[in-house]
């Protein structure tokens, strides 16, 4: 199965890219499925949300257009925080997703692309925060189907990626919470278009999720253009078979199917 479950188009606020072509360089590439995964993120002042309804038309089109050549499905990633899942469960009831992303990007309304985070704090203390932000969310949101590239903190941690040791009992404790509710997590390959040192999550916490019992797992390559779409998914698939997964999971109006390697 040649899938990515992570990618932007011009629905999403970061990207102007067309849709339609990131849809014809998947099968270019001969990939079986393709899942657009545009950002809402509620509560935060500088964010244009997702237009819903004009993203769900737009797939309805795409889908009847290309049915026969490639498999879309219509995601969405929430940039949740703990004061927003109220809104994003009345979200979810309104609209028929197939696969939901749940991702942090802020807490406290304060975004870490701009820093404003990690201000005043040290390593430690904003990583910690970070951590304890998702597994505060995990405890009372259920509507996603996997946990977003998991330590996307370290792309902004001008200090570098922490040790695994200091946050791995906070990592323990998401995973009991997601395994423990048939959720999974994500291998977001962007990692290499960051220029980052690990894997996104680590190897270390792909194990643990692996050692744990976690079983549910996509790959994502986070593009927000056509030179990245189905970047290093297939590279990414031999990784994870080395982890000791045994295949990947595609995702059908929110239930996961899977694939074995």
């Amino acid at each position: 199965m040649f899938a990515d479950y992570h990618v932007h188009s011009h629905f999403s606020e970061d990207t102007d890219f067309p849709m339609e072509l990131e849809i014809q360089k998947a099968i270019k590439l001969g990939m079986d499925e393709l899942c657009f995964t545009e950002h809402s993120d509620y509560d935060v002042p500088t964010v244009v949300n997702c237009d819903y309804d004009a993203y769900f038309e737009e797939m309805e089109k795409m889908k009847d257009k290309y049915k026969g050549q490639i498999t879309l499905k219509t995601g969405i990633e929430f940039g949740i925080q703990t004061h927003t899942t109220k809104a994003y469960e009345e979200t979810f009831r309104q609209y028929p997703f197939d696969f939901v992303i749940f991702s942090c990007h802020q807490v406290e309304n304060k975004e870490y692309w701009r820093q404003e985070p990690q201000e005043g704090k040290t390593q430690l203390e904003y990583n910690r925060r970070y951590y304890q932000e998702i597994l505060d969310v995990v405890k009372v949101y259920k509507d996603y189907s996997i946990l977003g590239h998991l330590d996307v903190i370290k792309r902004y941690d001008k200090q570098g990626e922490i040790e695994f040791e200091k946050i791995q009992d906070l990592i323990e404790q998401i995973f009991e919470v997601v395994i423990a509710d048939g959720k999974g997590i994500e291998l977001n390959t962007s990692s290499r278009a960051y220029k980052l040192k690990s894997l996104m999550p680590s190897k270390e916490i792909l194990k643990l999720y692996h050692d744990m019992g976690g079983k549910i797992i996509t790959i994502g390559s986070d593009a927000h253009n056509a030179d990245r779409i189905g970047d290093c998914v297939i590279d990414s698939q031999k990784i994870l078979k080395d982890i000791g997964f045994d295949g990947i999971y595609t995702f059908e109006k929110m239930k996961p199917e899977f694939h074995k390697f």
